[in-house]
């Protein structure tokens, strides 16, 4: 990926290498444990150092599983700083992009600079939608697009934080509501920008975020703004000034067990009556700003509004995601709609393109038209053989629903090895989970990862003295209707024996609910429930409240920490297969037995173990924790593809017996009937 005009290489870094070795830097005596307070000898955290290194050296694709506890940003942070290579680093969550920035990174600079002779060069990138456009702030001035009371004293807020803010990231308005309507009028995302051309380009967050990145060593990104950024730039053929990312050297993906889905995201076409009506709200709040809103592009935008909404309702009901099989069914029928609409977008474009001097932003209008045009045309006419097409419905509003058009990528493999592993030198996918059965076959071949390094770490902790897992042998089946009762019976046992401190895991909100509800006002400790409040609410809450249970679902799965008593049990209702009829998940299933394969054990069975360790990941987060992990779905004991889960998982204690449990906890049966 590396250009000349960019070197991968920054002038600066070289000077940075240290002379001492990996092992002198994290060995008994060496120079993490005189700086990090909380220093442990980890053999994993070397090893996975040593290998990250090896990787950049040589220029190869490494893969490492590293359990909790390894330590692996500082094992993948020093020998990136040592190698001078820009890299960047791709993570999962917003949390650990933090984690990252503000606190290894400074504590690397100090441990390796201790009297500040040299500097780690790094920046933090978000997606666009987070950055403030300052020029569409500007042109908002004096117009009455303002919708209330609250949005303009948002907009009051907004304006007078743009003349101190250095970054023009909306993380810094803490009292910007999360949902701002406004927000979405003057965020910096890539479809209304006009880039080099645009009057505030100079005072530009997004053109000042990416001069930081090329002056920068290290790059913390997140996945969803690394896969943006490549599709971006396949689009454009790689073009010089395509995307916001530079070249880089190497790229390290952790938690990277998320790739293959966001990544299909990013590879597919999405077309919304929202994206529709977006276009024509800002056609005619520009053209007025201007005063060239004539009658023939008002009649025009018009047009087009009422041939989306007529258009987006005709298409198949149905609830959440769905796949859209009857295309051409459906174009027998409603062609004459279909093509109405194209002929709107190409009048609109048009009337647009005619208009005398125009300003800049027009001309990226008649651009989104022609963009939407096109990406239609293919949703409703390609007969592309890696592609899904499907449809979501979302509320978007009270009563109103946005309807999504989707393609999404059968199998990402061959896209992800064409413009990703074989452009770049190095890349490194680690992740506490990416191993089914102790290997990586299931994720090389989803993610096209031909050749690589591969490295599976034990974890730094005693998992068998740490943790208890329990499958009760006695209950029905998950699939049959007698699950929810019995099983919130078991969920109502276990709460009393772990007073609370638990976290009850469900693979679907239906399920949650009815289990909930059956508890409700039988047992005697708080009960939180997601969607009550938001994520970070919940968290906080639980953390903050003795002997808490909190009832979610995936969101709730991966990326939340919790350490100490307080989280002392997860339950999890059943083996989380993904939902079979999911127009994506059936796609692929559909395609790998097409091909010769058995999707059951290549694509469910090992998503779903990588599924489970993330869920049971939320226990174990240090070497003082101690718990209890329980599956009530005893399929994992009862059918073939159990051994894959159990063989799976790290090294717990097990038992089949509630008296073991309570013995763990040390309550005695007596006390429970008493």
């Amino acid at each position: 990926m590396a250009s000349p005009s960019e070197p991968a290489v920054s002038p600066a870094s070289p000077s940075k290498r240290k002379e001492a070795s990996l092992y002198q830097f994290f060995a008994p005596g060496g120079v993490l444990s005189r700086t990090h307070p909380a220093y442990e000898f980890r053999r994993g955290q070397l090893q996975m150092a040593q290998a990250v290194e090896q990787a950049l050296e040589e220029k190869r694709h490494l893969i490492v599983e590293a359990g909790t506890g390894t330590g692996k940003t500082l094992a993948y942070l020093v020998p990136v700083i040592r190698s001078g290579k820009r890299v960047i680093i791709s993570t999962g969550t917003k949390n650990l992009q933090e984690q990252l920035f503000h606190k290894d990174v400074p504590f690397l600079e100090q441990a390796l600079f201790p009297n500040g002779e040299g500097k780690i060069n790094v920046c933090y990138m978000k997606g666009r939608n987070n950055y403030l456009c300052r020029k569409k702030l500007y042109d908002l001035t004096g117009q009455p697009v303002l919708s209330g009371l609250e949005e303009i004293e948002q907009y009051r807020a907004i304006a007078a934080w743009e003349k101190t803010t250095q970054t023009g990231d909306r993380a810094e308005l803490a009292e910007l509501p999360e949902a701002s309507a406004l927000w979405h009028k003057i965020d910096a995302r890539s479809d209304t920008c006009l880039g080099q051309k645009c009057s505030a380009w100079d005072k530009c967050f997004i053109t000042e975020m990416h001069r930081r990145a090329i002056e920068s060593d290290i790059i913390i990104v997140n996945h969803h703004l690394f896969f943006a950024d490549l599709a971006i730039k396949q689009q454009a053929e790689y073009a010089p000034d395509a995307g916001i990312l530079p070249e880089v050297g190497a790229v390290i993906f952790d938690e990277a067990h998320e790739l293959e889905d966001i990544a299909g995201s990013y590879f597919g076409v999405a077309v919304s009556n929202w994206r529709v009506e977006d276009l024509c709200r800002d056609v005619d709040a520009s053209l007025q700003r201007n005063h060239m809103l004539s009658a023939s592009i008002a009649g025009a935008v018009k047009s087009l509004r009422e041939r989306s909404l007529f258009f987006f309702s005709l298409l198949p009901q149905g609830e959440g995601r769905f796949a859209f099989e009857n295309r051409r069914e459906f174009l027998e029928e409603n062609g004459e709609e279909f093509l109405a609409l194209q002929h709107a977008f190409t009048r609109l474009g048009s009337e647009l393109e005619n208009l005398p001097s125009k300003p800049e932003e027009v001309f990226n209008f008649a651009r989104r038209a022609q963009e939407l045009q096109v990406q239609l045309g293919f949703l409703m006419e390609s007969e592309d053989h890696n592609t899904v097409f499907w449809i979501e419905r979302r509320r978007g509003g009270r009563e109103n629903f946005n309807v999504f058009l989707q393609a999404t990528p059968i199998d990402v493999a061959p896209i992800l090895k064409t413009c990703l592993f074989d452009k770049i030198e190095s890349a490194m996918l680690t992740s506490a989970t990416l191993a089914v059965g102790g290997g990586f076959e299931y994720m090389r071949r989803r993610l096209g990862l031909e050749y690589a390094r591969e490295v599976v770490l034990p974890s730094h902790f005693d998992y068998e003295s740490q943790a208890l897992f329990y499958v009760p042998p006695d209950l029905p089946d998950p699939r049959t209707p007698d699950f929810a009762a019995k099983a919130a019976g078991r969920i109502r046992r276990l709460l009393e024996v772990t007073r609370g401190r638990a976290f009850v895991l469900f693979t679907s909100y239906a399920q949650m609910n009815d289990v909930y509800q059956r508890l409700m006002g039988t047992l005697d400790f708080p009960m939180l429930l997601q969607g009550d409040a938001p994520k970070s609410a919940l968290l906080e809450e639980f953390r903050l409240t003795p002997n808490a249970v909190l009832f979610a679902t995936s969101s709730f799965w991966q990326g939340v920490d919790v350490q100490g008593e307080q989280l002392s049990c997860v339950i999890i209702d059943r083996l989380p297969f993904a939902v079979p009829s999911d127009p994506v998940v059936a796609a692929r299933v559909k395609s790998i037995d097409a091909e010769g394969g058995n999707a059951f054990f290549q694509y469910q069975v090992p998503a779903a173990v990588i599924t489970l360790k993330q869920g049971f990941g939320r226990l174990i987060r240090s070497l003082n924790d101690r718990g209890l992990l329980v599956l009530l779905d005893n399929r994992i004991l009862k059918k073939q593809y159990g051994r894959v889960f159990i063989e799976s998982l790290p090294n717990y204690s097990r038992t089949t017996e509630l008296r073991i449990v309570e013995q763990w906890f040390g309550v005695e049966q007596e006390e429970l009937s008493s």
